[in-house]
């Protein structure tokens, strides 16, 4: 969940690390701090808070060397401080250390290390690290370090530098993301590739318990067992500017209108030559599978789960093959029953996600095929997966995601119509319409971001709600999880997303005079089911935002306002008709003064459980 930038080169490290923490920002953080080799000595200076405080320690004095680590800390163990900020050192400075993850047994280590005099001054799993690895240098920081290592339980990402090897950088993964940089007579560690992606766009992806020695002009790898390994360099082909703001005030307003992009670049290879069909050979899933499958199994977290929920009415629909989906952190623990016919399918945007990840090699375990949904090429859940599906949405730097979610529902779409094709379950001219409202789907999106100004407006006039409450039916309601979960995020507000048939079953006591309902009425074979619930808060004093498709104007007898999307198919509409949602969600966050990029408490990457 926290950002890790290092330098190693021939020029001043500092100004360096703090610009890779600034592109670390949007992981989510309270803390910062940088730990820089000069000389015979290490300077290490921390601030609680935002960057800006310790850009202001940094420059009240000069902290030079061409060596070093920083952090952004979210805090697990301890509270924010600047003692419990990272780099967290040895007791005589010489060995320092930054650290995302969870050290399982620090305390057991901890009390250990006590014993032998060692004397803590934070509240941090990560102290532990330090003190282990100087109770095992004996000049050798590799040895050292792998000697740690052997005594940690948990996840974690280290950077380690020390006083005793000027020349070096050490840098270790596991189950939490960390790349190597690698640059000209220069080389680099990052949490994320945007912290880096200024200097190189070659970068080393290291695999769980894999270790990296860094020097400015070379890196060495090794397993856990200390044992040389090669790897061959992976090259970034995206830009700087794909990670900067590109004139729009957040990165989230930005990513928001990159959706056409995005999704065109999600479904146009996956087009046949001719343009009508779905091509999928590169998941590979041969017929003799695919009639044999029992199950499909959708899992994940978060914004990516909601996603799941609508690829399991999809594929449940258009291949008529059963679908569990279920929250990652759930599912791993209640001892799922899972077979070899079953398919298994993991969706992460970052293909880092730890509760997701867990799943996967539980279901992998289980002698279940592996299908991962993600958009990160290199990611963890893509190298362990059979097979993988890329969301080409680009990097998306701001923590609430948007086109993720979008190219995550269009991989959903593909997957559904390419098994129901292969299984004769879909009739060819609902195929046909099928792929043809998806290759409109771009361009009715851009047609909706044009509209915005409208939908700013109304969330002007609604910043000020305490409860808003999301309704609807079939596919409207597994987005209206989404609609409702981005509004929460961002702006605060307490948000609750109901099945609109479920208002009698206790959610309609909730309603009262001024209450803002917002209502999604897309699904035309549900319509008249929905208009009804529309009245029934309408009678009880709420406020209604109904969401329909153009054309419908009956809708505009019950509600106070409709937002209209492009007509298209109703199985296709939830693509549409999250984008009104998304900018709902962000101006009402912007109105309300919120860190629209930077939600409090909350990361991009959650690599930890």
């Amino acid at each position: 969940m926290c950002g890790i930038v290092g330098y190693i080169g021939p020029r001043e490290a500092t100004p360096i690390l703090l610009d890779g923490l600034k592109k670390l920002e949007y992981r989510g953080y309270d803390s910062a701090g940088i730990a820089v080799y000069d000389q015979d000595s290490l300077h290490v200076v921390k601030a609680k808070g935002r960057l800006q405080n310790l850009e202001k320690k940094v420059s009240a004095q000069r902290v030079p060397g061409t060596v070093g680590i920083g952090h952004t800390r979210w805090a697990t163990h301890g509270e924010p401080s600047d003692v419990n900020s990272h780099p967290q050192t040895n007791q005589s400075g010489d060995i320092a250390v930054v650290h995302n993850g969870i050290i399982e047994n620090y305390l057991r280590l901890k009390e250990w290390l006590m014993d032998k005099g060692y004397h803590f001054v934070s509240d941090t799993d990560t102290e532990v690290i330090a003190h282990l690895v100087n109770y095992y240098y004996e000049g050798d920081l590799l040895q050292a370090v792998l000697s740690t290592l052997r005594r940690l339980e948990g996840s974690y990402a280290l950077g380690v530098i020390c006083r005793g090897n000027p020349d070096e950088l050490v840098a270790v993964r596991k189950d939490s993301p960390l790349v190597i940089g690698l640059g000209e007579g220069e080389n680099y560690i990052a949490s994320d590739i945007p912290a880096i992606l200024a200097h190189t766009r070659d970068v080393c992806l290291l695999k769980d318990k894999e270790i990296a020695v860094i020097h400015k002009d070379k890196v060495d790898l090794y397993n856990e067992e200390g044992e040389t390994i090669r790897k061959e360099p992976f090259h970034i082909d995206w830009d700087v500017a794909a990670a900067e703001k590109g004139g729009f005030e957040h990165f989230m307003l930005k990513e928001i209108h990159e959706q056409p992009q995005g999704l065109r670049a999600t479904l146009n290879p996956r087009l046949t030559e001719d343009q009508k069909a779905i091509d999928l050979r590169e998941i590979a899933l041969d017929d003799e599978y695919i009639k044999n499958i029992e199950k499909i199994y959708i899992v994940a977290c978060g914004t990516a789960y909601h996603a799941g929920v609508v690829g399991k009415k999809l594929i449940e629909q258009l291949a008529g093959i059963p679908v569990e989906t279920d929250i990652a952190s759930e599912f791993r623990y209640r001892d799922p029953i899972i077979r070899k016919n079953d398919l298994f399918i993991v969706i992460s945007q970052s293909g880092e996600t730890a509760d997701t990840l867990a799943a996967l090699r539980l279901a992998k375990k289980k002698g279940a095929r592996i299908l991962s949904v993600t958009n990160v090429v290199g990611s963890t859940v893509s190298r362990e997966a059979d097979k993988v599906m890329y969301t080409w949405a680009g990097p998306e730097i701001a923590v609430a995601s948007t086109k993720a979610y979008t190219t995550q529902l269009m991989s959903m779409y593909l997957i559904a119509l390419d098994l129901g094709k292969r299984l004769g379950r879909i009739r060819p001219e609902d195929y046909s319409r099928i792929v043809e409202a998806l290759k409109k789907i771009p361009d009715q999106i851009s047609r909706i971001l044009n509209n915005k100004p409208a939908i700013q407006r109304y969330a002007n006039q609604q910043f000020n709600a305490q409860s808003i409450f999301f309704m609807g039916r079939g596919l409207d309601y597994a987005l209206a999880l989404e609609g409702s979960l981005k509004l929460k995020e961002i702006s605060y507000i307490h948000s609750e997303a109901y099945p609109a048939g479920e208002l009698k079953h206790g959610t309609i006591a909730l309603i009262e005079d001024g209450s803002l309902v917002v209502a999604l009425a897309t699904q035309e074979e549900l319509f008249e089911k929905m208009l009804s619930n529309i009245k029934e808060v309408k009678a009880r004093g709420a406020v209604v935002m109904a969401l329909a498709m153009e054309g419908n104007t009956e809708i505009e007898k019950a509600a106070d306002l409709v937002i209209y999307i492009p007509r298209t198919l109703p199985v296709v509409a939830p693509i549409l008709s999250v984008v009104p949602l998304q900018l709902f969600a962000y101006y009402v966050a912007v109105e309300k003064g919120c860190d629209v990029d930077k939600p409090r408490n909350l990361a991009k990457s959650v690599t930890v459980e």
